[in-house]
């Protein structure tokens, strides 16, 4: 059995040889069917799919999305089930697939942590479940989402700095930023430790080099300087005033989420799961599952298609 999660950026499978994470941006033709074909072993090999991929700008509107993955993956997969926002596998293109897979990561962990808040921060979005209202999330669009607070788009790596950071201080004057794509939240979190990088797996801005040297260069350009007309200690300030306004926006949100829910047990996953764990002091889901809490969806839906016997009962 195998757990695919296609994302418009990244590709996620899960096996029985681990957790394996491809960069497939889909607005660049990505090769999904290629990709995947390294881990067939024949024409009946059982895939679980989910998506979010359909929303890519490639795409005119998300069901041409969806049909595109379903058929990319059924050429590796000709028997793949993808699971839905009804919580049923389906065996075709149907609207109730696009972005399900925060509900194959919910669906797996609530009877684990019935009562808990989940946060998955991954390169591109965060997301916000509370898990003891699983019967309520089924059917949320992402426009659902993003209304309820459920879905907040700003990452751990694909992010722009100027969508969040609008001025900084920088030797006590105030200075504007600008609004071009001059660096990404990957550029922040690696400048401040938060990640290393071999997990800067996206593109950089200005598609060179994935370095520290490289990340201050890129954050000096959002004030429209060179490194040495600000220093280094310039763009760490760029890089720590937009983890400040990027962890106050998902913060907040979580603790409104989870005041409504009534907990405050928060469990954590994605690129940021540790990270988030140490600022909620919450459970950190790397730390029960490994690299597959960096691809929750891809493995919940494997597990959730092991648990249902190949789909029987669930599938239409």
């Amino acid at each position: 059995m195998i757990g695919i999660d296609v994302g418009g950026a990244n590709l996620k499978v899960v096996d029985g040889g681990g957790v394996h994470i491809h960069y497939c941006p889909l607005w660049e033709q990505a090769p999904i069917t290629e990709l995947l074909l390294q881990y067939a072993r024949g024409d009946h090999d059982p895939a679980a799919v989910v998506m979010s991929g359909e929303l890519a700008d490639c795409f005119e509107n998300k069901l041409q999305g969806i049909s595109f993955i379903v058929d990319a993956v059924r050429k590796a997969f000709p028997v793949a089930r993808f699971y839905g926002m009804d919580a049923e596998f389906h065996d075709r293109a149907v609207p109730q697939l696009a972005a399900a897979n925060w509900l194959a990561s919910a669906d797996y962990l609530r009877g684990r942590y019935p009562d808990a808040i989940f946060l998955d921060v991954g390169s591109t979005t965060a997301d916000i479940i509370p898990l003891s209202r699983f019967d309520d999330l089924k059917g949320l669009t992402d426009l659902k989402r993003l209304q309820s607070g459920y879905l907040i788009y700003t990452g751990m790596l694909r992010t722009s700095v100027a969508t969040l950071l609008h001025s900084v201080e920088l030797e006590g004057i105030p200075t504007p930023v600008s609004t071009e794509y001059f660096a990404a939240s990957a550029d922040a979190h690696l400048v401040l430790g938060h990640i290393s990088p071999s997990l800067y797996t996206c593109d950089t801005p200005d598609r060179k080099e994935k370095t520290y040297d490289a990340s201050l260069r890129r954050l000096a350009r959002v004030v429209c300087a060179d490194l040495d007309e600000i220093g280094t200690g310039g763009a760490v300030q760029i890089a720590a005033r937009f983890w400040e306004i990027q962890r106050s926006m998902i913060c907040d949100q979580v603790r409104k989420v989870a005041l409504l829910s009534g907990t405050d047990k928060i469990v954590t996953a994605g690129i940021g799961a540790s990270l988030f764990a140490q600022v909620f002091g919450g459970i950190d889901l790397t730390c029960e599952l490994g690299p597959a809490a960096d691809a929750l969806p891809a493995f919940a839906v494997r597990n959730i298609a092991q648990n249902e016997n190949m789909f029987q009962g669930r599938s239409r």
